[in-house]
């Protein structure tokens, strides 16, 4: 009687015992940042260009159209922040590099065939599906190759880099090997690095060179300053030698490296790195470049070949591709009957039942056992 007391009496503290109370998550409180006050506050587009997300005339117009926030209130074009301010774009919170980060920086040997835009209505094969994923920003295209055109693409996360290569009042320079149909006259080349009319305006080439050729085809060497659409393809046009092959091979201080061949992809080092933004009158990190391994060095100058990210299809994809309707195979299509289930293949063996192993018979000393 005793124990049956205890045992109610468990029962009844136990049930008595209240529920967990649930945290009001309005209640909960962050911990605040510190803000020195005597910072100097930096242009939000030059950091969100510095993040990768954009060039800086591209995050200004990012900014005004109200997209992005400083501590919950819209922010204006020209605004400063400081270390400790919360800044989202589209409602997500962006990471501002406030001190210079090393940007990576990727050489891609573009071929034929593929173009240079994240968007393509018509879903063509773009360069931007082998490039890696990239942690906290995004990849930005330095300057452009029609689908045409072959050679030297490069991509960085930088969007103050890419600006510094592609801006008009940089003047950058892009080395081209091209192989028209026919040859220029010596008037001819005198005439196109002297200017030319073009629909949108007068054009020129720094330098052109020959290379020679076999048969009717003759391969130049051209340097120009601007980065127009088909520029010289439209120059050599202009005289009705069209253009069979143009390939990139400088951007700048960038030159195509022999051994990244058609379609191949490598990074740079984090020295070439340095001297890149150097030339381009860019603060780099102060700090003392992190370590790599002997792996990490390995693959950093190492050439290989990209492979495409594709996303899995879904389910009804899937069964498309087989030739099965979704509807067909469960009977919900209106007149459709289900697909019939499988009948078992003609030299299958069916299961016996005296094929099963019949229970062994228990002895008579196991009857016995554990009586007593």
């Amino acid at each position: 009687m005793l124990l049956y007391n205890k045992h109610l009496f468990f029962k009844a503290s136990f049930m008595a015992r209240p529920f967990k109370q649930q945290r009001d998550p309005g209640a909960i409180k962050t911990r605040p940042v510190a803000i020195d006050p005597d910072a100097v506050p930096q242009r939000l587009h030059k950091l969100l260009a510095l993040a990768g997300l954009g060039s800086r005339r591209d995050m200004e117009t990012l900014i005004a159209s109200g997209r992005v926030t400083i501590n919950g209130k819209v922010a204006e074009v020209g605004a400063g922040v400081v270390l400790g301010d919360v800044v989202r774009v589209d409602s997500r919170p962006v990471r501002l590099p406030f001190t210079p980060e090393l940007p990576q920086v990727l050489l891609y040997h573009k071929p034929e065939g593929e173009i240079v835009s994240q968007d393509d209505p018509e879903k063509r094969a773009t360069v931007f599906d082998k490039l890696p994923r990239v942690k906290g920003g995004k990849w930005i295209a330095i300057g452009r190759l029609d689908i045409n055109t072959s050679g030297l693409l490069i991509f960085t996360t930088s969007g103050e880099l890419a600006n510094r290569f592609m801006h008009p009042r940089y003047e950058v320079e892009r080395e081209y090997a091209v192989r028209v149909f026919g040859e220029l006259t010596e008037g001819q080349l005198l005439q196109l690095t002297q200017g030319i009319e073009l629909e949108d305006g007068p054009a020129n080439f720094d330098h052109i060179h020959s290379q020679g050729g076999e048969g009717s085809n003759h391969w130049y060497q051209v340097v120009l300053r601007e980065g127009r659409n088909r520029e010289v393809r439209r120059l050599f046009e202009a005289f009705q030698l069209p253009v069979s092959r143009l390939m990139r091979v400088r951007f700048g201080p960038v030159v195509l490296p022999p051994r990244l061949k058609r379609g191949m992809m490598m990074a740079m080092e984090p020295k070439e790195v340095l001297s890149l933004l150097e030339w381009a009158g860019l603060e780099a990190p102060k700090g003392p470049l992190r370590q790599r391994t002997k792996r990490e060095i390995e693959k950093a100058t190492t050439a290989y070949t990209p492979k495409a990210r594709k996303a899995a299809p879904a389910r009804a994809n899937r069964l498309q591709a087989a030739g099965i309707d979704e509807r067909e195979r469960t009977g919900t299509g209106k007149g459709k009957p289900p697909v019939a289930a499988r009948k078992p293949a003609a030299n299958r063996r069916v299961r016996q039942s005296s094929d099963l192993t019949p229970p062994r018979q228990q002895k008579r000393s196991d009857r016995n056992r554990g009586r007593g």
